[in-house]
């Protein structure tokens, strides 16, 4: 089913005539509005200690519990994309993000609360201040120090997640 498909009162005037335009969006037959399904922004976190480890956070919650994954979330509105990794970070592990590097994006889809999100990922290398007294909060089972080697990216759970975590290994081993 196309997300779209969920949508069926034109949400500036209620109205039942909120028809599809076109593949990206639905239009109010009445007001005329035109409604665009984009992507949601999101963010992932790369961070290394100082022994070269990845931190690595095991799922909490669905979609994917039980897996890893890395820190990181939706940003909210009114923030950069390193604002929103530094917020995501903080809430997940209690650490606090010095620098946040942009290094790629890739799109995703994320089912929350029984509704597919499609998502553009955006991935950021870390430093934080201290690295010794992780813990894990939020949604976050689980937060550990993976050594490089023993990062395998077909164990983490979300599809975007284990491409990112892919393509930095390849960029980050010895």
């Amino acid at each position: 089913m196309h997300p779209l498909e969920l949508f069926n009162y034109c949400p500036k005037c209620g109205s039942p005539r909120f028809e599809v335009n076109n593949e990206k969006s639905k239009r109010c037959a009445d007001c005329g509005f035109v409604y665009y399904f984009n992507s949601s922004a999101a963010t992932v976190a790369f961070i290394l200690n100082d022994k070269n480890e990845l931190l690595v956070c095991r799922r909490g919650k669905e979609p994917a519990k039980g897996t890893l994954d890395l820190s990181g979330g939706f940003i909210d509105m009114h923030e950069t994309g390193e604002e929103g990794v530094a917020r995501e970070v903080l809430e997940e592990t209690g650490l606090q993000v010095e620098q946040a590097v942009y290094q790629f994006s890739l799109p995703n889809t994320y089912l929350y609360s029984g509704f597919l999100v499609h998502t553009l990922d955006q991935f950021f290398l870390c430093k934080v201040k201290d690295t010794s007294r992780i813990k894990a909060m939020d949604d976050v089972a689980e937060s550990f120090w993976l050594p490089l080697d023993r990062v395998h990216p077909e164990e983490f759970g979300l599809d975007s997640v284990r491409e990112g975590v892919g393509r930095f290994l390849k960029e980050h081993k010895l």
